[in-house]
């Protein structure tokens, strides 16, 4: 898939969002480190990244020439400032209609409409590579996530009160949201 696609910020300086390139894995592995740092509602903490910024070249370049798959890149005057994705939950014939999305954001561009604009550049590749369901994990404490996802459509279906365990605040709740991108 493809994505490229100029926005401006809430700041009014102008932001790309396209696809990753194996050029930025440097990039993204240090953003990763960076974001995951930042804040204790992502997947895994910096010392747990299993890539290295080749590997990260490696994963860009398969997303790149995926057809049903993404991961969008939004930069600042040249700094990579967040990243989003989607990824198929599975191949087989029942699962093929359900994609998984994620997003990391530097703290220091937070509430710009950073994460408003990602998340909609993911939800039109998710519908532009077909698929019927677009789904995410949120931490119900984080509440300027779950706002923004429930304004770009997602619904709650579920929460599970250990979902995640983590270092500083023990058990965190996790809420599962889903967006009908299509009811065939």
């Amino acid at each position: 898939m493809k994505y490229n696609q100029p926005i401006t910020l809430k700041n009014g300086k102008e932001a790309v969002l396209r696809n990753g390139e194996a050029a930025d894995g440097k990039a993204v592995y240090e953003n990763f480190n960076a974001t995951h740092a930042e804040t204790d509602y992502l997947l895994s903490y910096p010392d747990e990244n299993s890539y290295d910024p080749e590997q990260e070249a490696k994963f860009l370049d398969g997303k790149a020439a995926s057809p049903n798959e993404i991961e969008i890149l939004a930069f600042v005057d040249g700094k990579l400032a967040g990243m989003a994705g989607i990824e198929a939950v599975g191949s087989k014939c029942k699962l093929r209609h359900r994609a998984e999305f994620g997003i990391s954001i530097l703290r220091e561009y937070w509430g710009l409409g950073l994460g408003k604009a990602l998340t909609t550049a993911c939800i039109e590749c998710a519908r532009e590579a077909g698929y019927g369901q677009l789904e995410l994990n949120v931490v119900a404490e984080n509440g300027r996530a779950v706002s923004l996802y429930r304004d770009a459509g997602f619904v709650e279906f579920g929460r599970n009160p250990r979902g995640f365990r983590s270092r500083l605040s023990g058990y965190q709740e996790l809420v599962y949201m889903r967006l009908e991108l299509s009811r065939t």
